[in-house]
Order: structure tokens, then sequence, then C-alpha cells
């Protein structure tokens, strides 16, 4: 049976942690965002044929194997690669709290049709290694980080999702494959090292933890230890917008997913993301949306 097949989702899915788009046939993208307080366990069938990549963009995991009894954890900022001719290797892995993970599924055959008959120095594509399961865990490079952020804060519209995902999954594995003496440090001006990386990191975090009061580009600047003009063009390489862009989309996707619940009116939802009059997060919310606050609920309610 293929990887789309016999997809295993558990419960926790349900609370909207798992996202799989199909870039081409047999080759998938999958982000595991776990945003809860509690770890989350997925599963999903992986048919032998399949190459697998899996890249810890954030916070923690652990992939279990032969009913539990291997456990093999990924930190943050580091990826695996597994592949087994020999028996299928389904996805079971336990994402932790606030943490993200992002694997990218593809048939070996498709694999190898990638690199040119000069990718011998990549060992996985030696010929000895051809027949034989393959085990690598791996740091992720600042341009690797870039990429991964982007697929896991994508924002642009619906109907180029897929070439997006293409283009940035070739990437990707581009960047993956990389021979270390041909790597160009100039390649990412703003991004060349993790430190810079990391601040861009904690810019982000900052915004999100005072989304109502946020800081101006100039203090946030000044706690990350970035000059203005690194701050703004490594923001936009990494999460693909605009420091307050992003801000503005995050206030909008919270302000949505608390009237949803039905827990609070359209006023203690505009105050919690930073409006201080209903007026600015009404007109704010149909912007984005497309329709009123109290519409939505209501058509949440029907």
């Amino acid at each position: 049976m293929k990887a789309h097949d016999t997809t295993k989702i558990s419960e926790s899915i349900a609370q909207g942690i798992y996202k799989e788009t199909m870039i081409e046939q047999g080759f998938y993208i999958l982000k595991l965002n776990n945003e809860t307080i509690d770890n989350q366990l997925f599963k999903r069938d992986v048919h032998a044929e399949f190459i697998q990549f899996h890249f810890c963009v954030k916070g923690s995991a652990f992939f279990s194997f032969n009913n539990g009894n291997y456990r093999l954890p990924i930190q943050e900022s580091s990826s695996l690669l597994l592949y087994n001719p020999q028996r299928d290797l389904p996805i079971e892995v336990t994402v932790a709290s606030n943490s993200w993970v992002i694997s990218v599924l593809l048939p070996i055959k498709k694999f190898h049709t990638l690199f040119s008959n000069e990718g011998n120095y990549v060992s996985f594509l030696t010929g000895e290694n051809k027949d034989r399961k393959y085990y690598k865990d791996a740091h992720i490079s600042p341009s690797m980080a870039i990429v991964l952020n982007q697929l896991m804060n994508y924002n642009l519209h619906p109907s180029i999702k897929p070439l997006y995902f293409k283009g940035k999954a070739y990437e990707l594995l581009s960047l993956y494959f990389n021979r270390k003496e041909d790597v160009d440090i100039e390649q990412c001006p703003f991004l060349a090292d993790e430190l810079n990386v990391d601040k861009i990191k904690k810019a982000k975090q900052i915004m999100i933890a005072r989304m109502a009061e946020p800081p101006t580009l100039q203090e946030l600047a000044d706690e990350t230890q970035l000059s203005i003009n690194k701050l703004k063009e490594g923001f936009k390489q990494i999460y693909g917008d605009t420091v307050f862009a992003f801000l503005f989309d995050y206030k909008m996707e919270v302000a949505r997913q608390l009237l949803a619940s039905g827990a609070h009116n359209v006023n203690e939802v505009g105050l919690k993301v930073g409006y201080s009059t209903a007026s600015h997060f009404i007109a704010a919310f149909k912007k984005k949306f497309g329709t009123t606050p109290k519409k939505f609920i209501t058509a949440q309610s029907s």
C-alpha cells in the first residue's frame, strides 16, 4: 500500500496540530505544530519505498519504533533521515508541547532522479547503500532554518500553496545535501550564523507574548540586539512577512479561535488581541476574514 492509502491519525489531530500537503504524486510535506500544553502523538503509515526526512524546527519530539520498544529523539535545530527498503517504516512521533516538526516523504526512485551522476559525494546515493536501511541525524543549517520557518508560517494565497511548497521542498533538499566545503557563507547575509537566527526567533516570540501591547521596531531591535535593517530583512526571510504583518495575521487567528470557542464576546476578544475599541477590532477582523466577528460567531453556532 502507498503512503497516502492508509493514514492513521491520532485524536490529537482533531486539535489541529497536523497538516499534510501533497506537492507531487507520492511527494508529501507533513507539518506538526503543537501549541498545546500537552505532548501530542501522531501516527501515519509509510511504505518501505519511501525515504523520510524529519526536521525539528522548534522544541523537541521523539519517534517510536518496534511497538514503542525503541525511541529516537529529535531536538530543536536537528534532523533525521530514515529509510528501510526491507520493511514499512510507519511514523509514530510524540511531539512535545510548544514544538514544531516538519517531515518530507518521497519515494526512493523519485529521490534518486533529483541528483546528477556527480552526486556520489552524497553517501546515501552510493551503490553500496542502495538496498540497505539508512539512518542519519544532522544539524539544521541557518539556511535550512529559513526554509523550514517559511513552510511552517506559510501565509500566501491558498491557490499557490502547492507551487510554493514544491519549490521550498526542493530548496530544502538541496540545502540538506549541500557539501560543507561548497557552502557560501554570504548566501544569506543577514542570517549567516545561528546567533542571528536565534535573535529573529526571539523577536517573533516577543511579539507573540506581547501582542496586546507590542514593542516598536526600535524597541524590538534593541531587545534582540539587532539593527532595525537586520531585524526587518531577517524576519522577512524567515517568516515571509514584515514584523507587523505577521503580528496582524497572528492576532486575527487568535481572535478567530477565541470567538469560535464561544467563551468570549466580541469586545473581550478585541481587548485580548490589543484593540482598545470594538470598531477597530471589527474592521481588522473583516479585513482579514471578509466577515464581521458577530457574523462569524453566528455561522459557527448555526
